[in-house]
């Protein structure tokens, strides 16, 4: 910004409906699926710095349809060899689905209109689209040419394309008056009705399919002018043909192709033009994939499938070296990940409510859809760990990746221990660099203290003693101790042998792995009796009572590590 006042620069380049809005702003959601095109391999592919080959774009045609677009802009037949050698391998292959209609673009120019006919022969559904631009400055700068003069190449094409399309059938119509946003509304609605009369008027193509679209070729306005501007033109065009679908062509210059494409569907269009992930020239087009998913979290069904959108973003990136956002809406990889500890909290009593609730609603804090409807996972997906981090967060972690269900006192204790690890880290851990920091700092500890074995004799009052052997200093000992159960009395034993009266303030155990031969975690909390500091520790074993004496003696390490006893 150069400090000057921007009313001295710049001013409105776009003009406002000329009639008041009526319907759209009383809509409150999108409530079926438009028809989409995905122009990826045209508009998507000329905005990249080195286009897609013609290997490429078969591999890319290949998702399209795996996604299941019925409408896909192939390209400009008459720009470039490989444009038209694409569009031939698709027809001469037999490449293209019954169901589905190649589209492909062409000026007001005969030369190119007929080298684009020549490049769909054979194809049995295709849209050839029509352009040539109509704004003010486009008028006045590039083609110094009056209204009747751009009204007279867009009729000219038109009739062009009508001569040719007769005799051939499933060849269908549109036309765009490109930077329809910089026009006139009434000058557009003008130039595209005499379009609509051309290919209306005639008996011999009068069941072809015809489409108007109006692209927001430069963004210039707010979301809610342009909605103003489509539900004019749809008004006044269907009076000419009801039959005419109004199509929109969002770019992001503004970064708001998404809410312009939202607010032109309420506004009456049909259909929607755009690319997976709002690649195209300058800022891009509307992001198809935002779109359709936005329509999915309100319950219609957009007709795309992107239950796969890991696999359709990696190729996305490969064949065209454009990068996703890791913020990307729906795509990114960071777009489902909470780090935050409030948040992660949330989200893991959010997934408990849903399971023991049995709901079949999608109702989850900070998660506006299932992540696993686009092929996410929850582990290393949702919750991810950090120095920002909560407890919830990593126990969920620790729960869900790793199988460990930690008491509640612990959980907080071990959070603080991995969270400030990923701090002195700087980076994040991963669910196993978790569980590692975890058993690093919690289970099975032998220093000072290692446990070698223990034999239990039960007495006739009911108590049990405990022969119990540890390794202390490199020597081996031997320690007697009795309680009313084995781990009381191994527990009185070692605190005996230390001089320190250790009690336990909590126990739990559970199963590690299903089977005979299945391992059990046990979790003990001891204090001292002159002390209320506790210290956790956790044993595993195949035998549930010897994980537990190694989940105290590891509690009772702690203790000795972290304190002076």
């Amino acid at each position: 910004m150069t400090g000057k006042n921007p009313k001295e620069k710049y001013q409105r380049g776009y003009f406002p409906a000329p009639e008041p809005s009526k319907g759209w702003v009383d809509r409150e959601y999108i409530d079926k699926a438009p028809a989409w095109c995905s122009v990826d391999l045209r508009d998507g592919n000329q905005a990249l710095v080195i286009p897609m080959s013609l290997e490429e774009k078969l591999r890319f045609w290949d998702i399209l349809i795996k996604i299941g677009f019925k409408e896909i802009e192939i390209g400009f037949p008459a720009a470039s060899e490989t444009e038209y050698a694409f569009c031939r391998a698709l027809i001469e292959n037999n490449l293209i689905p019954e169901d589905v209609t190649i589209q492909v673009l062409t000026q007001s120019r005969e030369h190119i209109i007929d080298k684009t006919f020549d490049a769909v022969q054979g194809a049995k559904n295709v849209v050839v689209h029509l352009y040539n631009s109509t704004s003010v400055a486009q008028r006045e700068q590039v083609f110094k040419k009056s209204k009747e003069e751009i009204i007279d190449i867009a009729v000219f094409g038109a009739k062009l394309l009508l001569e040719k399309a007769r005799g051939i059938p499933g060849v269908a119509f549109e036309y765009s008056p490109e930077s329809f946003t910089g026009t006139e509304p009434a000058f557009a609605l003008d130039i595209c009705r005499q379009v609509l009369n051309v290919w209306s008027a005639d008996s011999s193509v009068a069941d072809r399919k015809i489409i108007i679209n109006l692209p927001v070729t430069v963004e210039l306005s707010l979301p809610h002018i342009y909605a103003s501007q489509v539900e004019y033109m749809c008004g006044h065009l269907r009076r000419v043909n009801p039959r005419v679908i109004v199509s929109l062509h969002p770019h992001n210059d503004r970064g708001c192709a998404v809410a312009d494409t939202e607010l032109g569907l309420l506004a009456g269009a049909d259909r929607v033009e755009g690319t997976l992930f709002g690649n195209g020239e300058r800022t891009g087009n509307a992001d198809i994939v935002t779109l359709a998913m936005n329509m999915f979290s309100h319950g219609v069904d957009p007709g795309l499938d992107f239950s796969f959108l890991p696999e359709i973003r990696t190729l996305y990136e490969s064949l065209s070296g454009l990068k996703v956002s890791e913020r990307h809406p729906y795509a990114g990889d960071l777009v489902f990940a909470a780090f935050s500890g409030s948040h992660q909290d949330a989200i893991a009593k959010g997934m408990e409510w849903r399971e023991q609730k049995n709901l079949a609603l999608w109702s989850v804090p900070y998660l506006p859809i299932d992540p696993r409807d686009v092929g996410r996972q929850y582990d290393g997906d949702v919750i991810r760990i950090n120095s920002q981090s909560g407890k919830g967060g990593i126990a969920w972690i620790l729960e869900k990746k790793c199988g460990l269900y930690l008491p509640k006192s612990l959980r907080e204790q071990a959070g603080y221990i991995i969270k400030d690890a990923s701090d002195k880290q700087h980076q994040e851990l991963l669910p196993d660099e978790v569980l590692a920091v975890f058993n690093k700092e919690y289970v099975n500890i032998t220093l000072p203290i290692k446990f070698i074995e223990a034999h239990y004799v039960q007495e006739n009052d009911g108590t049990i003693t405990a022969t119990v052997t540890i390794q202390q200093k490199g020597a081996g000992r031997t320690l007697f101790g009795y309680g009313n159960g084995r781990l009381d009395a191994a527990a009185g034993a070692i605190s005996a042998s230390l001089g320190v009266k250790l009690d336990i303030v909590d126990y739990s155990e559970h199963s590690l792995e299903r089977g005979s031969k299945a391992s059990a975690i046990a979790y003990v909390e001891v204090t001292r009796s002159d002390s209320t500091e506790t210290f956790w520790g956790a044993g595993i074993h195949t035998d549930t009572v010897t994980a537990s004496i190694r989940a105290f003696v590891s509690a009772v390490n702690r203790l000795l590590l972290l304190k002076d006893v």
